[in-house]
């Protein structure tokens, strides 16, 4: 089992954005989500194998994202027992997007190796995202 912490706030996975620079259509990734994942990156560089994975993987993620200013004291205190939980945008699936794709040559060969995925948002006055990784073959 893998297992690490990527502190900061959680960016998603953004839409590819597209240019022409040289007359063929381009894309490529939003400046925010490149540099999220470059950030990502180094936190599981730490972790990495020293083989990277080649069979079927579990991933599980939880999402700690930081609580609006708005929140009431009585909200941030349910908030933070996970009574009450982030139902806003970004979904669930664009963190998980982002972090695979990041975890690509570090972790595993190929993000499409992975089978098994629980993902969670919650709040937290700590923004993070924790990553545990299972080998399943």
């Amino acid at each position: 089992m893998i297992q690490f912490t990527v502190y900061g706030e959680p960016v998603a996975q953004g839409r590819p954005r597209a240019s022409t620079a040289t007359g063929f259509v381009k894309l490529y990734d939003p400046a925010k989500s490149r540099d999220y994942k470059d950030y990502v990156r180094l936190a599981a560089s730490e972790y990495a194998p020293p083989a990277l994975l080649e069979g079927p993987v579990g991933m599980m993620l939880t999402i700690y994202r930081s609580m609006p200013k708005s929140f009431s004291k009585k909200k941030v205190v349910l908030a933070e027992s996970g009574e009450l939980r982030p139902t806003s945008k970004p979904d669930v699936d664009n963190y998980l997007k982002g972090v695979k794709d990041a975890l690509k040559g570090v972790i595993w060969k190929d993000d499409s190796q992975v089978v098994e995925v629980f993902a969670q948002k919650r709040y937290s006055v700590r923004p993070r995202i924790e990553v545990k990784i299972k080998d399943l073959s």
